[in-house]
Formats: structure tokens, C-alpha cells, sequence
């Protein structure tokens, strides 16, 4: 009821201006009281009027009143303050529902300040005082202030349990050490406390090493976020100016055939047109002539009809008109039939480029340390298998191809491909017709003696000596060689050789984007025989070499699953 006085009281000293307090009050003319610096504030604003009021009851005031503090209305502020904080002092230092109230206090409980592990109570800052002045209570141990004390007294001796039994794991009385725990190890709970306060301090190590870990994981991630960003926003802006090109360039081919179209349109239209007026010209004349020929016709003086017949009938010679064609003419037809022709070649080519693109998009991943990292068992290597064939258009032509073009077989006899810009003219080589970018896996089976599985670029030679064209003889390509049971690693010219067991099939793993080519011997197990960490900077193409003359040898792009 006090603090609803205090309350009730302190609306009346409150200003209608700040809703607060008053601070340095003062009272205008008409009654009313503000702070001084709240009304100084508010006329200050009707200076240009040069008439003040009063913000509650708009009495005007002219000239502006002299402000002097209320030193009565400014002391029965203070007093107001002061009840208002021993009030809400008192309020404070009793427990409510959420504390721990002093065992000791009798009526309102007073907020516990101290508990004691020994008493085991919970005292307020008065009833602690003894355990500050009392020699065997300062020897109790102090805790903050908790609800949990009677967990620390035994349930069946009603004793504090201080003691620790290691073979139980639990905290027991002294009386449960000669009792149900007679001969466990049990040592005293500050010892115990102490062993496991250093294995805590480890694991807290352990957990801080581990934060700072994922921290550091967390803002690696963050800077891969806004790669990811920047890179799709270039390849789409880049993509967008790539196809607006595009797009450029069919507009102005569709403009150019329209032009030729209408131009030829003009040259011919105008060439009959010429043909058809002098044909006119003509009907007109043999008009003309068919009429003087009626009237001489009709001439009953013999002599004259003999006299003017001459001149009569002589006719001018006829406009040729063998150029006229009878017979149905095509006209743009063709041109029609060419440009759908370049229709269907675009679609083709959209539809063949269009999946290279899908696959590279859907690869896309973000270089989380589970995605970087490479498979570890052939199913897992299976996820990133592709359809690969082999392409006519590059082979040597002593390469015959079957399968589907996934298999080649090195022959004496001279395979009949066309004339191609692509083909390999020497080294017994092809490569694939599909590009492979993101991450792939195939593997190969071969038979005979020797065989070179590679991959290259597609600008690789394709004719010259071995160091231009050759798979691992140059920069533009890389290649497990198996020759006589053995295997060795070839790049730009420089063999490399490895252990491993020999198989018949090799898988062949590559993640374009971070850069990882490796080689696996397949069997029952897959083993690692070669990995290449690089940067590529194009697309690969996959490939066989064949050793000259051993003829008969194979090798196969397997259907794997």
C-alpha cells in the first residue's frame, strides 16, 4: 500500500512535458509546474510569436515569464525519491518464487546471499554472519546461493555425502564407505573433483581447438559462398552476352538471306518485266498491221491493193522468246529448303552442346572438405560414371571401332574414314567424342600387349612427330602406359613408373574443377596406382594409344553399373 502511495503521489510530480519527475521545478502564472529546462525548451520554440503559453491550459503569457525554482516542489521531489528506493530496496532483498530464500528467516523470507555445502542451509547476509565470526563455521564451505542442497545429504544415513566411490561411480556418506560400498575404491569427493576438474579442463581445450576449427571451417565456407556468387553471376552476365551474340549474328544472317532474297527478287522480276513489255510492244504493232491487212484486204481497185500490198505486208521480227520457260519453275523454294536445312544442323548441335552444358551446371559443387575428397570404394566412384564413346572423325585409320564406338582394335589393314581435319595421322590414337568437365569416372579394358590410356586436350596435334601428337608426350595430354606387365606415368615427355598390381581394367577418375587425375587398378578391389594434382584449363578428352605393330591388341570404354 506504501509503494502504491509512493506511486500515486509521483504522478502528481511528474511533468507533462517529459513525463518524468521534475527536475529544478518551477511554476508559471497560471499554476502549472514543469521542469525548468522542459518549459525554457518549449517557449523557446514560440519566440518568433513572441507570445508564450502554457502547454496544458494554453494561457498566454506576454512577455515571457521569469522562470525561479520551487525550492518546496524541488525538496518534496527528493523525498519522493528516496521512498521510492528504499521501496524498491526492500522489494529486492526478498525471495520470490524464482529464489532461494534463507532457511533461517521467519515470517517474509529475505533472499538467501550464501549457502552452505556443510550445513547444509541457505542463509540471508544477516543469519550468514556467524560463519564470518564463529570459528568452527568458518571452516564450512560457501557456495552461491542453491536450491539443490538436499541433494547433498545421503538418503539412507541422512549424512552430506563427501565422498566419491570410483568402482560405483556416485557420490556417497562416510557411513555407505563401511557399509554397502565396504571395500570400493572411494576416495574423497574434493580428490575426485580435482581429477575430473583436470579432464575437464582437457575436454574444455579439446572443445575451444574445436570452435576455433569450425570458425575457421565456417568463414572458409562463407568466402566459397560469395565465390560461388561471383562465379555464377559472371557465367550468367557472360552467358547472357554469349547468347545476345548469338542471337546477333542469326538476326543478321536472316537479314542478309532476306536481302539477297529481295534483290534477286528485283533482278528477275525486273527482267520479265522488260520481256513483257516488249512482247506487248509487239501485240500492239501486229495489231496495228492485222488492221492495215483487213483494209487492203477490202481494196476493190486491183491496182492498188498491187501497189500497196508490198509495203503491207512486210512484219518486223519477232521478240525472242525463248527464255520463257513453260514448265513449273521452283524459284526460292530451295532457299527455303537450305535454311531449314542449317535449322535442323543448329538443333542438332544445340541439343548435343545443350547436355555438355547441363552436366557442366549440375556439377557445379561447393568445395566442401566431403565433396573434395575423393571416393573411396567403386560404388562411390560409380555416382560420377559417364557414357563415352569414341569418335570416327580422330581415329588413326589403323583403328578399327566397334561397339557402338567404345571399343578399338589396332589392325594391319587401313580402315576407310572420310577425310577428316580431326583425324590422328600417326601414333595409333583417338580420343572420345563427348567433352568431360566436373567429375567423372569410366574405366577401360584392354587386351594385348600394350596400350596407353590417356586423356587430353582437344587441341592436341593431330599429326607430326611423336613429342607433338603423341598421348604424354607433350603438355596437352596425360597417360598411364601398360607395356610387358608393368605400368608407368607419362606427361610432356617425362615416364614415371609405378607399383601396383596388374589388371586388365583401369579406372580412370577425374575432377576437372579441383584439378585431381588418378589412375585404379579394377579387380575385386580398386587400388590407386597414379593421382595427378594440376590445374586444367580446358576440357579433357578421354583416349587409347596403341604400341606399333601389335596388332590384334584392344581396348574398351566398359558399360560399367
Amino acid at each position: 500500500m506504501a509503494q502504491q502511495g509512493a506511486q500515486l503521489d509521483g504522478a502528481k510530480f511528474c511533468c507533462s512535458i517529459c513525463l518524468d519527475l521534475l527536475k529544478d521545478p518551477v511554476t508559471i502564472p497560471c499554476g502549472h509546474s514543469y521542469c525548468m529546462s522542459c518549459i525554457n525548451n518549449f517557449w523557446d520554440e514560440e519566440d518568433k510569436k513572441e507570445i508564450y503559453s502554457c502547454p496544458q491550459c494554453r494561457q498566454s503569457f506576454t512577455p515571457r515569464p521569469v522562470l525561479v525554482k520551487s525550492t518546496m516542489l524541488a525538496d518534496l521531489v527528493e523525498e519522493l525519491k528516496k521512498t521510492r528506493f528504499q521501496a524498491a530496496a526492500a522489494d529486492l532483498c526478498y525471495a520470490g518464487p524464482e529464489d532461494v530464500a534463507c532457511d533461517f528467516c521467519t515470517g517474509r523470507k529475505l533472499k538467501a546471499f550464501k549457502s552452505c555445502l556443510t550445513c547444509p542451509a541457505s542463509y540471508c547476509e544477516k543469519h550468514l554472519q556467524p560463519h564470518y565470526d564463529v570459528a568452527p563455521l568458518k571452516k564450512h564451505k560457501l557456495v552461491d546461493p542453491s536450491k539443490k542442497l538436499q541433494e547433498n545429504i545421503c538418503s539412507h544415513h541422512d549424512e552430506v555425502m563427501k565422498m566419491f566411490c570410483r568402482t560405483d561411480q556416485q557420490i556417497i556418506c562416510y557411513l555407505c564407505s563401511v557399509d554397502e560400498h565396504k571395500g570400493h575404491d572411494t576416495v574423497s569427493a574434493k580428490a575426485e573433483r580435482t581429477e575430473r576438474q583436470r579432464e575437464l579442463e582437457v575436454s574444455r581445450l579439446n572443445i575451444q581447438q574445436r570452435i576455433q576449427d569450425r570458425e575457421k571451417d565456417v568463414k572458409l565456407l562463407q568466402q566459397e559462398v560469395e565465390a560461388v556468387s561471383r562465379s555464377a553471376d559472371k557465367a550468367v552476365e557472360d552467358s547472357e552476352k554469349i547468347f545476345t551474340e548469338l542471337i546477333r549474328l542469326l538476326q543478321k544472317r536472316s537479314s542478309d538471306v532476306k536481302q539477297q532474297i529481295r534483290s534477286q527478287q528485283e533482278t528477275e522480276v525486273g527482267r520479265v518485266k522488260e520481256l513483257q513489255e516488249k512482247l506487248q510492244q509487239e501485240i500492239t504493232e501486229l495489231k496495228r498491221k492485222d488492221a492495215e491487212l483487213k483494209q487492203l484486204s477490202h481494196t476493190e481497185d486491183h491496182n492498188q491493193f498491187l501497189h500497196n500490198y508490198p509495203s503491207v505486208s512486210q512484219l518486223s521480227e519477232p521478240t525472242d522468246s525463248s527464255s520463257i520457260n513453260i514448265r513449273p519453275l521452283r524459284y526460292f523454294e530451295d532457299v527455303t529448303a537450305a535454311v531449314s536445312e542449317l535449322r535442323d544442323k543448329l538443333q542438332d548441335i544445340l541439343k548435343e552442346e545443350w547436355t555438355n552444358i547441363s552436366l557442366t551446371v549440375t556439377e557445379v559443387d561447393a568445395l566442401l572438405s566431403e565433396s573434395k575428397s575423393e571416393p573411396k570404394t567403386r560404388a562411390g566412384f560409380l555416382r560420377y560414371s559417364h557414357e563415352i564413346t569414341l569418335d570416327p572423325n580422330n581415329a588413326d585409320t589403323q583403328l578399327l571401332l566397334s561397339d557402338g564406338n567404345r571399343k578399338a582394335k589396332l589392325t594391319t589393314q587401313q580402315q576407310s574414314y572420310s577425310s577428316h581435319t580431326d583425324r590422328f595421322t600417326a601414333c595409333g590414337q583417338v580420343l572420345s567424342r563427348e567433352s568431360l568437365t566436373g567429375r567423372c569416372y569410366w574405366e577401360v579394358e584392354w587386351s594385348g600387349t600394350g596400350v596407353r590410356v590417356a586423356v587430353a586436350y582437344k587441341n592436341i596435334s593431330r599429326a607430326g612427330n611423336s613429342s607433338e601428337c603423341a598421348f604424354g608426350c607433350n603438355d596437352k595430354s596425360w597417360a598411364l602406359y601398360y607395356y610387358n606387365n608393368s605400368y608407368t606415368f607419362w606427361f610432356n615427355s617425362i615416364s614415371t613408373p609405378v607399383s601396383g598390381p596388374v589388371s586388365s581394367r583401369v579406372g580412370v577418375y577425374l575432377d576437372h574443377r579441383a584439378g585431381i587425375l588418378s589412375f585404379y587398378s579394377v579387380s575385386e578391389t580398386m587400388t590407386l596406382l597414379h593421382r595427378v594434382q594440376t590445374t586444367f584449363t580446358q576440357p579433357l578428352y578421354a583416349g587409347f594409344q596403341f604400341y606399333s605393330n601389335n596388332y590384334g591388341d584392344t581396348a574398351e570404354l566398359c558399360k560399367v553399373k
